[in-house]
């Protein structure tokens, strides 16, 4: 066994470290990163930290597999972090406390929380639809398709969010048993274990299913690949797409709603800018732009890289708006990589 090794080790050229390096470049990237991130400040290595790194990362791998789904399409949705503002404020104003002075709807009674999640479920499920709608029927690209439906979302969500008397008031005096959904634990065996990453582990479970071992998760990636030939081999084009953003806009839904119970209450920015740090953590986690390429693994791993650098950069007390620099930087070495690979392969 060990001479293999060392055998294989030998035959090893420059070029192929050369294409590891590039291959991994991203990783060893914020791997640097991280250490010079621990070297600062060693407390950063914490059971305290890793649980809020995990608490704060679940909403966002439930958002980040929702768009991995549509890039391995060929797609994308920059949409989606405006329908999880969206889902966050709807939410918020149906399940605000009895007692609040400030409700939204002072004489709405008290709702099962389940009622309102489904509802901004199927209504990001819908936008989700016309995003499909417009990509597959119109022919419009995914990036002015979602562009436009940013837009709009934003100004729904902005008129629902700024309504008399109160106007644009951040939605507070959230239930409490709305909260605990988001904010609870439960003990196992010793260490506690919030709510939201057992839901993310949930949806991460049933998006590998449904990627890996049905149909659908076969077309998904047919039609990613190679259009034409799915086409050809039998592959409903349009439904395929209607349904993969169906999906995404139905976890969005899903992801706000957690989001708003969470932070303990939601405005109509909520969601700014959670579409590019999930395109970002897809990229980074390996799923493709050229399309037919990504897994759920390599997804979650990608939201979980982006936030221990995320965290670890505020523990550390780095300005927030370099932390955007840094970001972006991480963003098109990761698009670079990614495209140089594409390149190669032709």
């Amino acid at each position: 066994m060990l001479s293999k090794v060392s055998n294989r080790l030998k035959s090893l050229t420059g070029k192929d470290a050369a294409a590891w390096a590039m291959n991994n470049a991203i990783f060893l990237v914020l791997l640097v990163l991280l250490l010079v991130i621990i070297a600062i400040s060693p407390d950063f290595v914490s059971i305290n930290n890793f649980r809020n790194i995990l608490t704060q990362a679940s909403t966002r791998i439930i958002i980040a597999l929702g768009i991995g789904g549509l890039i391995i399409t060929q797609g994308t949705d920059l949409s989606a972090g405006r329908m999880v503002g969206l889902a966050a404020v709807i939410s918020a104003s149906l399940l605000q406390a009895a007692e609040y002075p400030y409700r939204m709807y002072p004489d709405l009674p008290m709702l099962p929380i389940f009622v309102p999640i489904l509802l901004v479920a199927a209504i990001t499920g819908f936008f989700g639809l016309i995003n499909g709608f417009i990509i597959s029927k119109l022919k419009v690209t995914p990036f002015i398709a979602t562009l436009g439906t940013m837009i709009i979302i934003y100004g729904v969500n902005s008129i629902y969010f700024d309504r008399p008397p109160y106007g644009a008031q951040p939605i507070g005096g959230l239930s409490q048993s709305y909260m605990d959904i988001a904010q609870g634990s439960i003990n196992l065996g010793g260490f506690m274990i919030p709510f939201l990453v057992i839901y993310a582990a949930l949806v991460t479970l049933f998006i590998w299913v449904l990627w890996n071992k049905t149909r659908f998760g076969k077309n998904i990636y047919a039609v990613g690949g190679n259009p034409e030939a799915a086409v050809v081999s039998g592959v409903n084009l349009v439904r395929t797409i209607l349904t993969v953003y169906v999906i995404a806009g139905v976890l969005y839904g899903f992801a706000g709603a957690l989001e708003a119970a969470r932070v303990g209450s939601a405005t109509n920015n909520t969601g700014n800018m959670y579409e590019l740090d999930a395109i970002a953590a897809c990229v980074v986690g390996g799923v493709s732009f050229s399309g037919g390429i990504g897994t759920v693994s390599g997804v979650v791993t990608g939201v979980l890289i982006f936030q221990v650098i995320n965290y670890g950069l505020a523990f550390i007390g780095v300005n927030p708006y370099l932390q955007y620099i840094i970001k972006g930087l991480i963003i098109i070495t990761a698009v670079a990589i990614d495209t140089r690979k594409y390149i190669k392969k032709k």
